[in-house]
């Protein structure tokens, strides 16, 4: 299945190719359509799932015909496809659905992150410990139990067979400042290492904390690099801010952060080097902690 998201920002760019050619403004459509003009502003923005119909409507209205309406046809059936992700509403949250959406249909997924562990690699215990810390923000508004039954199917299927490549620099200090419970910590450095060794599409790069990164600034936040197999589909970033993702397309920025990651992942320690050393981490913690009283 094509990402559905993806495909509704190329229906967006469609339906305001078209308006546009027609010599419509969004406010004139929307009287022809009698919807609202924030209703039209939404479709053209790809915020939501379009609605079949509406957009059948609009183009019968604009007087599309022939090989450009199978095409926007096919294209509106896609856009609003519903994928797993959608069934979990908001114990899996909007972001969390984005990435789910882009990594179902990706062919290769890189990420950098340097405040939290990779949430498509976590063990229960550590997304249990998570939640604890979200209980710090003030009540929950999902269920605990609902959201890491979606958070592991998120990674069973990234682990499917046929599932993309899967490669993330993570910064050490997130091995360290995270303030979960030893035994949580020690449960997800060993996941990881357990799935690296079974999967070889699936890599995961520690950056040292001492590590220089030559060739340029630093990663002013978290990031997510996107190529996919599906002819049309150019590759994207998602750049993780503390409220919102904000999606890059413009090759030209997306080849940016592209040159970012290549500068991280070469200064990062390789994947059998890696595993090692997370393994080694969890050793010592778990040495420690049975030391405690």
């Amino acid at each position: 299945m094509p990402s559905p998201y993806l495909r509704r920002r190329q229906l967006a760019v469609e339906i305001r190719k078209l308006r546009e050619s027609r010599g419509l403004t969004t406010d004139a459509l929307a009287n022809l359509m009698y919807y609202t003009r924030s209703k039209i502003s939404r479709l053209e923005n790809a915020q939501g799932r379009p609605d079949v119909a509406e957009i059948l409507k609009i183009l019968d209205l604009l007087e599309v015909t022939g090989n450009q309406y199978d095409k926007l046809f096919k294209l509106t059936r896609e856009a609003a496809e519903r994928g797993w992700w959608d069934r979990y509403g908001m114990s899996m949250g909007s972001r969390q659905k984005l990435y789910a959406d882009l990594e179902y249909s990706a062919d290769t997924v890189r990420e950098y992150n340097q405040t939290v562990m990779p949430a498509v690699l976590q063990a229960p215990e550590f997304i249990s410990a998570l939640v604890d810390l979200d209980r710090c923000h003030g009540e929950l508004d999902y269920l605990p139990e609902r959201m890491t039954e979606a958070r592991m199917r998120r990674q069973s299927e990234l682990l499917r067979p046929g599932g993309p490549s899967y490669e993330t620099v993570l910064d050490e200090c997130v091995i360290h400042r995270l303030s979960v419970p030893p035994r949580a910590k020690i449960a997800q450095l060993r996941h990881m290492v357990e799935v690296v060794a079974e999967h070889e599409r699936i890599t995961v790069r520690v950056l040292r904390y001492d590590a220089s990164v030559p060739g340029g600034f630093l990663p002013k936040s978290a990031f997510y690099l996107y190529t996919f197999a599906e002819p049309g589909d150019s590759p994207i970033a998602v750049i993780d801010t503390v409220t919102v993702d904000h999606v890059v397309t413009q090759r030209g920025e997306v080849g940016r952060y592209a040159g970012m990651y290549d500068r991280l992942r070469e200064a990062a320690l390789s994947r059998e080097d890696s595993t090692t050393f997370l393994d080694q981490v969890a050793n010592r913690l778990s040495d420690q902690t049975g030391s405690m009283p």
